[in-house]
């Protein structure tokens, strides 16, 4: 397709490996394109809206949610891979795509449903959103899900156990489990996708976190990243109120770290290819190239523990979460007790009824979820 100005590493939309039911191509779109078009179109993409990240919806208009943050994953991505001569669609699709499969009330949903599935097979949200695009969106007349190219699921699927894998690698031999089998890497658009989404969920939980007050902008200074650019932001803004100097530091610190990590890659890749031809297979084969240097990683990494420890551990959150799983797991007994409580298409499926259930209630949203639990138990745990 003319217009396409790739790196040779890159996962050139031409030379895709297709998609699980061959389809006619979409001209003037790549095939990468097509999916990014097809996953924002899909019910699964809408419903981020309304899922946690951090904050539980109802807490707050300007808390993220799996929408923004999916928006934001996005943005970095696209950025970095028009520095590095990637295919910014793939990045795209992959980002928008990546948390599809996650559980109302954000991990502690997921850690609810893993608990519930723990005798049914297990629950992964990983996984559960190449389900959501391989099986569960009903959109079409041809296929179940959205039948997107190899390339896009290879990087949804960005982690997976031995098991789910074996499993995955039976249905489908060549597929994007086979990595978590046989070893390698996946394409550069991928590994870029999962490194943005840790500096995008870094910098905005901790500038929900301040706005939230459940931490404060000294604790936040006493990691060195935050401190650094917050002396700057001072040195060159004297007088600036509290508020702009938080986001204004975040700016900046996600600009060092994207402009660093474009940098790295580049590096390591120009590297790598002259060792021997370097493509997008050559890539697979090869351990992940798209990193960020060694000291910016380690000070990114400190500021994940600071979170951890200071935020998503929290007391309010703790308590908050504990009553989240709580929810999910009093959905899933009572759904699997009366599955004509869930929707009919659910309530008719002849597939695994724990399965089932697991898809039903993973992808509710956040208050649907409460006022499916208020109707279903007469108990109202939150407000919404």
């Amino acid at each position: 397709m003319p217009g396409l100005n790739l790196a040779p590493w890159a996962s050139d939309p031409r030379r895709s490996r297709g998609r699980r039911i061959a389809e006619p191509p979409s001209p003037p779109r790549t095939e990468h394109q097509r999916d990014r078009d097809r996953i924002v179109h899909s019910n699964a993409f809408r419903r981020l809206v309304y899922k946690t990240q951090v904050f539980i919806n109802h807490e707050g208009d300007l808390f993220r949610t799996r929408l923004t943050h999916s928006l934001e994953v996005a943005q970095l991505g696209r950025s970095a891979a028009r520095a590095l001569g990637l295919d910014e669609d793939l990045v795209e699709a992959i980002a928008l795509a990546h948390d599809l499969g996650h559980t109302p009330f954000g991990h502690a949903g997921q850690d609810a449903l893993a608990e519930c599935m723990a005798g049914h097979g297990g629950f992964e949200h990983n996984l559960q959103s190449l389900r959501v695009v391989d099986k569960l969106e009903a959109r079409y007349a041809a296929f179940d899900g959205l039948n997107l190219s190899f390339e896009t699921r290879e990087g949804i699927l960005k982690h997976c156990s031995r098991g789910h894998a074996e499993r995955l690698l039976a249905e489908e031999p060549e597929g994007p489990a086979w990595r978590f089998v046989h070893g390698g890497s996946p394409s550069l658009e991928a590994q870029l996708v999962n490194v943005a989404d840790e500096l995008a969920y870094s910098a905005h939980d901790a500038d929900d976190g301040v706005r939230s007050g459940l931490i404060t902008m000294e604790q936040l200074l006493e990691v060195p990243l935050v401190a650094r650019h917050h002396a700057g932001v001072l040195a060159t803004h004297p007088g600036v109120d509290p508020r702009r100097a938080l986001h204004e530091t975040l700016r900046r610190m996600l600009s060092e770290q994207i402009h660093d990590l474009v940098d790295h890659t580049r590096t390591a890749c120009e590297a790598a290819a002259r060792q021997g031809r370097l493509d997008a297979e050559a890539v697979r084969r090869l351990p992940r190239l798209v990193a960020q240097s060694a000291p910016l990683r380690d000070e990114t990494l400190a500021l994940k523990r600071f979170l951890f420890q200071q935020l998503y551990r929290h007391p309010r959150v703790v308590e908050r979460t504990g009553v989240a799983r709580r929810v999910l797991a009093e959905l899933f007994d009572a759904y699997r007790s009366a599955p004509g409580e869930m929707s009919p298409d659910y309530a008719r499926s002849s597939g695994d009824p724990a399965r089932t259930v697991a898809d039903y209630v993973a992808g509710m949203t956040d208050r649907f979820a409460l006022r499916e639990h208020h109707r279903l138990t007469g108990q109202r745990l939150f407000d919404w």
